[in-house]
């Protein structure tokens, strides 16, 4: 007998492992729009003035009926600026070292401005001009030859007919062959379709713009041609070092990741505190060593602390008692920490006995456990990385 498959959800009902940010703040930039009576640029869906408040969040002084969230903790003017240059006939770079907020930053502003953050293209060593352009249909193509209707159009010219934002990903990371593909686009505002006789040229409608990010750390990887610097505006993402903002973030992003499992969890403030203690400590250490060698593959950005305490949380929930454990935050900041053996073992293991050995002896309390927990999530991790060099031999 044939079963009845199971009734499927409507589009709108259906559940996201991870909602753009349009979708995971409807309801604030609904609000927001009904009440935004500043000028808006092109066919933005936001003021500038609102676009800033959604990201940086309201403040008292704004009197609103309703609180809107922090979601970007950083300098206010960084901000400002970004919304400024994706008003101009200008593209928005955004650069910085991992973790420091670029991508998330670069959605924020796609969400608010145009409703749309969704039209990216990530770029890797393996992104090639039809991914920034367009490319076709080989089926249609064969049967119809090549048309409008057998054209597929990149994220970005979808963007360009849309006049909305398109992202890129991770700029630095294409040849410099790929990223010139970008700047007829950001120069001329159009895209020529050789292939076709008539209406070959696409476009950008207006409110078109980019918004790219670029590691600070792929310097020299992939360097973009002046023709195309020009065309950019670089705004600088800095790495957080205030331990306050530090712990906002943290905080919020954190609560954000588990809300995902349906279940939220107040993280111990002397355990934040150690948390975010040792990653000062880790960057202080790594800026003092002279030798590329003697510092952890590791950024030891804000964004790595968010996985080592989203990791830890999520252990205790599962396999623990539910409580948040100082040996385990341990072992899951060494395990997310470790990416080379062993030379990361070896440069952790040090830190641990110098650093961390010596905040345990002075404040005791939750930093022992945290101590112990290291020492033995190391002790696996020297153990494997001895199995390793054998088994190599």
């Amino acid at each position: 007998m044939p079963t009845t498959p199971p009734a499927t959800k409507p589009e709108a009902d259906r559940a996201m492992l991870r909602p753009p940010a349009e979708a995971k703040y409807a309801e604030e930039l609904a609000y927001l729009l009904s009440i935004d009576k500043h000028p808006k640029p092109f066919t933005w869906k936001l003021s500038p003035r609102v676009v800033r408040l959604f990201i940086l969040g309201s403040q008292p002084g704004d009197k609103l009926d309703r609180p809107i969230v922090q979601k970007f903790f950083g300098d206010s003017g960084t901000v400002e600026r970004a919304i400024v240059t994706l008003a101009s006939d200008r593209g928005l770079l955004l650069i910085g070292d991992p973790g420091t907020g670029k991508s998330w930053l670069a959605e924020l502003l796609a969400a608010a401005i145009c409703g749309d953050s969704t039209k990216v293209v990530q770029g890797t060593a393996g992104t090639v001009e039809d991914h920034i352009k367009y490319s076709w249909n080989v089926a249609m193509v064969i049967a119809k030859g090549q048309s409008h209707e057998s054209l597929i159009p990149s994220p970005l010219m979808a963007s360009m007919k849309a006049g909305t934002l398109g992202r890129f990903e991770e700029l630095t990371r294409c040849s410099s062959d790929v990223q010139d593909a970008l700047i007829s686009m950001l120069s001329e505002k159009y895209v020529a379709i050789p292939e076709l006789d008539e209406d070959n040229i696409v476009f950008a409608e207006p409110g078109f713009n980019i918004i790219a990010t670029a590691n600070a750390r792929d310097r020299g990887v992939n360097d973009l041609s002046s023709a195309l610097k020009r065309r950019f505006n670089f705004v600088q993402i800095p790495i957080v070092k205030n331990q306050k903002t530090e712990r906002e973030i943290v905080t919020f992003r954190t609560q954000e990741l588990l809300a995902r499992n349906s279940f939220s969890i107040d993280t111990p403030p002397a355990l934040l505190d150690i948390l975010l203690q040792t990653f000062a400590d880790l960057r202080e250490a790594s800026t003092a060593e002279t030798s590329e060698e003697g510092r952890l593959e590791s950024a030891l950005s804000t964004a790595e602390q968010i996985c080592v305490l989203e990791d830890a949380i999520l252990h205790g929930q599962f396999f623990g008692d539910t409580q948040l454990r100082p040996e385990v935050l341990a072992r899951s900041l060494v395990g997310s920490l470790v990416r080379r053996m062993p030379e990361d073992v070896s440069i952790l293991s040090k830190f641990w006995h110098a650093v961390v050995a010596k905040r345990a002896k002075e404040h005791g309390g939750g930093w022992k456990e945290f101590e112990s927990g290291g020492i033995q999530a190391l002790g696996i991790s020297e153990k494997e990385a001895a199995a390793s060099g054998k088994k190599a031999k």
